[in-house]
């Protein structure tokens, strides 16, 4: 037998599972995490903290090519942080979802 929470888990994924895998709900869902950590690397970046940094700012030879690198890793790095964490949590409702129809079916019949 399930749980009330076992219960409304099975209807919320069945209706919203198909929703919550498309491509750009993903983004939109774990954008926040990920421009959290683009900001973090940013603050760690401008900080000054690391040497090593703050001398390849100085000796690069273009600034400008050296921000627009950061900023297009920046963005590559935000869209992967964005689907993989979304996609991770998806795959772990999908499993619990899975799991529970099976327990469900097995439950179904052992009692006749």
């Amino acid at each position: 037998m399930f749980s009330k929470e076992e219960q409304d888990f099975i209807k919320y994924w069945e209706e919203n599972r198909n929703k919550q895998k498309r491509f750009f709900k993903q983004i939109a869902i774990g954008l926040p995490f990920g421009v959290l950590f683009a900001v973090a690397m940013f603050i760690n970046f401008a900080s000054g903290w690391d040497k090593r940094v703050t001398s390849l700012t100085k000796t690069y030879p273009s600034f400008k090519s050296l921000v627009l690198v950061l900023i297009i890793a920046v963005l590559a790095i935000v869209v992967f942080i964005s689907v993989f964490s979304v996609r991770v949590k998806w795959e772990k409702h999908e499993q619990k979802y899975r799991e529970l129809l099976s327990r469900s079916k097995s439950e179904s019949k052992s009692h006749p």
